[in-house]
């Protein structure tokens, strides 16, 4: 006995030395530096909501950047702005006292070249730009309320125009909302402490960028109703990530990597990798850690760890489809606490058709389409190019309770979920759930408890998104 406990022992020991060598990375991620400069330039406005003062912001920024960098702040009071462009060395102070609100107005957020949803195409600029900079920074605890319901009211009217049409697979991309705050092209970047509410789209995008720093921020996107697809964070084909101690409500992914969609994210071919996600919470939401569903260009080298989640959809969740294509691997989901979901795993290979597949109905001509539409139904050659994969999971340390199924997981016949490898986990659900085309998953010491299943709680008022059922 004496020898078989020395030798399990041994293993256990020489497999943490192993996962703590593939986790040697994780001391690089964040930003690197921080704006040194202190001199203070103040926004040149009142409180006046009936006026929008992007100008105004703007002009200081411009001139902070311009004598070399410095603090950005307003006078304590609630102003209304469009997008506004955070450049190299700015510092903008969002103070508390200090509320922001987005302007209602599509024609106040300029159409920039971006990626959203894994395109590349042209959208409106974010209430909060940070693009092409290094070494900026928004911070402070104040408020930025983006008022999206314009954007939400504008998607849910064009559902209803499109659907049924055959066109559910674009409405997406051609209802343009306002995302809160984006970061593209750029580096050391912080992002920390302040409150955004009520998101038009995305709240917080990570793009094409790397050593960026995202602390300590508080989203709360459904005071207005249920919004669509008012993800919480979202990191798209960057790399070297801190994320943390952040506080999800939102009503749709609440921290979700992407790396592009289908031919388009499969030509542009940048990964998402070295990520750290750790002690955050999520509330309302569809994934507490969402990876997809845009994965072409590879999710790789992640940590998440220290995670809450309270009646979110999902725990860990993974969503592409067969045109995606790409890997997602060698992932570190650990030391976490999930209450009330619905799932604890969920994974899918072929998630939500409909949404996933495009193709172009009868009495539309490919000649007069828009670009964007083209893009979309640009085939996958040859078609095994888009098949994605899904291998080298280590669960540890996770606790669940109230849960409605622990696993909903499908691989597909040609791509099975390889090498998923739990530990130490302890999860209290109605069902089991299923597993489909799984290969080598590994249990060691995992406790199931199978529960009543618990009346559910009312629907909040607003509308309840479909999305986040699929």
């Amino acid at each position: 006995m004496k020898r078989i406990t020395t030798s399990i022992t041994l293993f256990i020991t020489l497999l943490a030395a192993t996962h703590a060598q593939k986790l040697d990375w994780i001391s690089k991620v964040g930003a690197k530096q921080f704006p040194a400069g202190k001199k203070v330039y103040k926004v040149n406005a009142v409180t006046d909501t009936s006026k929008v003062i992007t100008k105004e912001i703007q002009s200081a920024i411009d001139e902070c950047s311009k004598n070399g960098g410095g603090i950005v702040t307003f006078s304590p009071g609630t102003y209304v702005m469009g997008s506004i462009f955070i450049k190299p060395g700015v510092h903008l102070q969002i103070d508390k006292g200090v509320l922001l609100l987005g302007s209602r107005n599509f024609d106040d957020y300029p159409e920039i070249d971006t990626r959203i949803a894994g395109l590349e195409m042209k959208w409106p600029a974010a209430l909060i730009n940070v693009m092409n900079a290094t070494n900026a920074a928004v911070t402070g605890d104040g408020i930025v309320n983006a008022r999206g319901k314009f954007c939400w009211d504008k998607y849910w009217a064009m559902r209803k125009e499109y659907d049924p049409k055959g066109l559910r697979w674009v409405v997406d991309y051609d209802a343009k909302r306002v995302r809160t705050f984006l970061v593209q092209n750029s580096s050391d970047i912080t992002l920390k402490g302040l409150t955004f509410k009520n998101a038009g789209f995305w709240t917080v995008q990570l793009l094409y960028s790397h050593n960026l720093t995202v602390d300590g921020v508080i989203i709360k996107n459904n005071e207005d109703g249920s919004g669509p697809s008012t993800d919480g964070i979202d990191i798209d084909s960057s790399t070297w990530i801190l994320v943390q101690n952040c506080d999800i409500d939102c009503n749709d992914d609440n921290f979700c990597l992407k790396a592009g969609r289908d031919w388009d994210g499969l030509r542009v071919n940048k990964p998402t990798e070295y990520i750290v996600i750790k002690k955050c919470l999520a509330r309302r939401g569809a994934g507490l850690v969402t990876l997809g569903s845009e994965t072409s260009g590879g999710i790789r080298h992640v940590l998440a760890t220290d995670l809450v989640a309270k009646h979110t959809d999902n725990g860990l969740r993974i969503k592409s489809a067969t045109t995606r294509g790409g890997t997602i691997e060698d992932i570190y989901f650990q030391n976490s606490r999930l209450d009330s979901v619905k799932n604890v795993f969920q994974y899918s290979l072929n998630w939500y058709p409909a949404y996933s597949y495009s193709e172009l109905p009868k009495g539309y001509t490919y000649e007069t389409i828009p670009a964007h539409w083209k893009s979309l139904l640009q085939k996958v050659t040859p078609p095994e190019k888009g098949i994605p994969y899904a291998k080298d999971f280590y669960i540890s340390n996770i606790t669940a309770t109230h849960s409605g199924n622990a696993f909903v997981a499908a691989g597909l016949e040609q791509s099975l979920l390889t090498n998923f490898v739990y530990s130490n986990c302890n999860i209290a659900s109605v069902n089991l759930g299923t597993l489909e085309f799984t290969k080598d998953w590994k249990f060691n010491n995992m406790v199931y408890t199978a529960v009543k299943k618990q009346p559910a709680p009312p629907i909040k008022e607003g509308v309840e998104s479909i999305e986040r059922q699929k």
